[in-house]
């Protein structure tokens, strides 16, 4: 396991942690971008918390040994985050929240790129 897979896997589980539990309780500064990009209030909880948290557990989950479950959970954020970022694109939301879905998909291709790699 390298020092660069270990950080940013740690940087990957930290962003989607946060994200992830601010979803699930509904944070209300991420409520405007939701709308501007025309995600229901509704989808919050689930799928979109649920899926961000458990993505960062299963890397974290991966980290600890846990043989597998990391390669999986990348590949889910980064299937999670084309998602997103096709829901931008098609609400027209080039907003910074789109910058930041960009920036978290980056981190999960990094992720997922460093664990095929190991």
């Amino acid at each position: 396991m390298s020092t660069a897979f270990v950080v940013v896997t740690l940087l990957t589980i930290a962003a989607n942690a946060f994200s992830g539990i601010a979803a699930l309780l509904r944070f209300p500064p991420i409520l405007p971008a939701m709308a501007r990009a025309d995600v229901p209030e509704a989808w919050l909880p689930f799928p979109i918390g649920t899926l961000k948290t458990a993505g960062a557990a299963g890397l974290l989950a991966g980290l600890l040994g846990v043989p597998l479950v990391d390669t999986a959970a990348a590949i889910g954020l980064v299937l999670f985050f084309v998602c997103a970022l096709y829901t931008h694109v098609r609400a027209s939301d080039f907003s910074p929240q789109f910058g930041l879905a960009v920036a978290f998909l980056a981190l999960a291709v990094a992720t997922l790129s460093l664990d095929l790699a190991a």
